[in-house]
């Protein structure tokens, strides 16, 4: 179980239980599903199915000649999964409660040494195959592939906190921020609206850490860009860097994990990969909710954007310029 669907059996059974009434129930369209030899597949075995079509990236044929089944099936079966998930599973991807958000700045702070730090965000682009329909260009992206772009808050175990999924990969990282509900709510101050006090008496708001693709704001902290840095502001990014590499990990690992997102998909249901998408991610926040973050031969690390260039971006907001400041004092203070 645990080699093949990569996670523990208990994992496993947590999410049988989770959708074992939907995959049980006779609704509209419903039909029993069978083996080749004509044995009924219960529960366990539809999600099994589910599973390795997410997590082995195979054709629909190429997994129904597994299990002895015509690929309408498996395609069925999938789904059905992928929408009882969407619903009984939601509780595992949300945005983190007032006590969780406390522990998440413990750890950035022990971990990278950035205070009131809750998370690292960064895109990774989901490659499809061409379409030839009219609004087809609209996919395509400054590298010449036609992609999905999905957007992702981490916290400092991995486990997925805000995405964005479903968007054209001819936009670019700070527009699909801008867009995002995400950003509205930093904006309003409805998240990542808690100062705290360094010393000194300074004060610093909520923020998340990104890298030069986006704009400098008052709860999204970028790198310095310029050359000939002085010693805080390089501290600084050096301690940016490693923990935006939680994140880039995690698009790695979700990549590595999920194999149906990790190539290049055959004319994909634009309208369903991003359900695809989310519930790739709501399973691995189940598996490390359940077993922990990923161990060592499970972590994928490196470039989960292969060919891509690093984008950039020039907007800065002068508040957001001067609480980076403090922090870099505070970092390099404390080295």
């Amino acid at each position: 179980m645990e080699s093949i669907l990569m996670m523990s059996r208990k994992t496993f059974d947590y999410i049988c239980s989770l959708v074992k009434k939907d995959l049980t129930t006779k609704t509209y369209g419903f039909r029993n599903f069978r083996f080749g030899d004509k044995m009924i597949l219960g529960v366990e075995d539809q999600v099994a199915v589910a599973l390795m079509r997410l997590t082995s990236g195979e054709s629909l044929q190429n997994i129904g000649m597994w299990f002895g089944m015509n690929h309408s099936a498996i395609s069925n079966i999938t789904w059905r999964f992928i929408e009882s998930m969407e619903e009984r599973a939601i509780c595992h991807l949300k945005w983190p409660s007032p006590e969780e958000i406390a522990t998440i700045k413990t750890r950035f702070e022990k971990i990278y040494g950035l205070p009131n730090c809750c998370g690292a965000i960064d895109t990774t682009h989901i490659l499809m195959c061409s379409s030839s329909q009219p609004n087809s260009r609209v996919w395509l992206d400054k590298e010449n592939k036609n992609s999905m772009v999905l957007q992702a808050v981490v916290d400092a175990d991995m486990r997925f906190r805000d995405i964005v999924s479903g968007w054209p990969g001819s936009l670019d990282d700070s527009c699909i921020l801008r867009t995002s509900g995400f950003y509205r709510l930093c904006e309003k101050g409805v998240r990542l609206d808690k100062q705290m006090e360094l010393p000194g008496g300074s004060m610093v708001r909520e923020y998340i850490v990104g890298d030069a693709s986006y704009p400098l704001l008052p709860w999204l902290m970028t790198p310095y860009q310029e050359q000939g840095l002085p010693a805080s502001k390089a501290e600084f990014n050096k301690r940016h860097k490693a923990a935006t590499t939680v994140v880039e990990n995690a698009l790695a690992t979700l990549k590595g994990r999920w194999r149906v997102i990790q190539g290049e998909l055959w004319r994909p249901d634009k309208h369903r990969l991003p359900r695809i998408i989310f519930v790739c991610c709501l399973i691995t926040n189940i598996i490390i909710d359940m077993d922990g973050p990923p161990s060592k031969e499970m972590l994928v690390t490196g470039n989960h954007d292969q060919g891509y260039k690093q984008q950039f971006s020039n907007v800065t907001n002068d508040d957001a310029a001067k609480q980076r400041d403090l922090i870099s004092q505070y970092v390099s203070a404390g080295k």
